[in-house]
C-alpha cells in the first residue's frame, strides 16, 4: 500500500485522444492524481466538473489534475467532451494503474481516491472514501499548504 513519502509509482496508458501518457510527463508539478468508479456516473460527474470549474485555480498554484478510470478510451473521449473536461482522463482499462496505487475494487472499479504528488514525485497526501462534494476546494486547500 502506497503512503505518504513513497514515490509515486509511474506508469504510461492511453489518454482520452487515445495517445500515451505518463506520470513523468507531469514531473515538476504538483499532480493530483485521482481515481474514480466510471465515466458519466452522478458523483464521477460531479467531482470531474467540479476539478473542471476549479482548473484556473490549480493552474494558478502550478497544479496538474489527472484523472483515472477502468474505462476505455472512448468512453473517456465521450465523458471529456460531454462536460467540456480540460485534464488529462487516463484509461487503466487493464488495471494495472488500480492496481499499482491499491484502489482496486473486487467489483473491478477504482475505489475514489485522491494522490497528491510533489514536484519530486513523492506522494505528498492521500485522500480516502472521497466524496464528490467539495472534494475539489479540498485538494486545493492542501496543495497550497504543500
Amino acid at each position: 500500500m502506497i503512503k505518504d513519502g513513497d514515490l509515486a509509482p509511474d506508469f504510461t496508458a492511453p489518454d482520452q485522444n487515445g495517445r500515451e501518457v505518463s506520470l513523468q510527463d507531469f514531473r515538476g508539478k504538483n499532480i493530483v492524481l485521482y481515481f474514480y468508479p466510471k465515466d458519466e456516473t452522478s458523483g464521477c460527474v460531479k467531482e470531474a466538473c467540479s476539478f473542471r470549474d476549479d482548473s484556473r485555480m490549480f493552474e494558478g498554484i502550478g497544479a496538474e489534475v489527472v484523472g483515472v478510470s477502468v474505462d476505455g478510451v472512448e468512453s473517456h473521449k465521450r465523458f471529456y467532451d460531454k462536460y467540456g473536461l480540460n485534464f488529462t482522463l487516463v484509461s487503466d482499462k487493464k488495471k494495472e494503474i488500480t492496481k499499482k496505487y491499491g484502489v482496486l475494487k473486487f467489483t473491478g472499479s477504482a475505489k475514489r481516491t485522491t494522490f497528491l504528488i510533489g514536484k519530486d514525485g513523492k506522494v505528498k497526501y492521500i485522500f480516502n472514501d472521497v466524496k464528490p462534494d467539495g472534494h475539489s476546494k479540498e485538494v486545493l486547500d492542501r496543495l497550497k499548504e504543500m
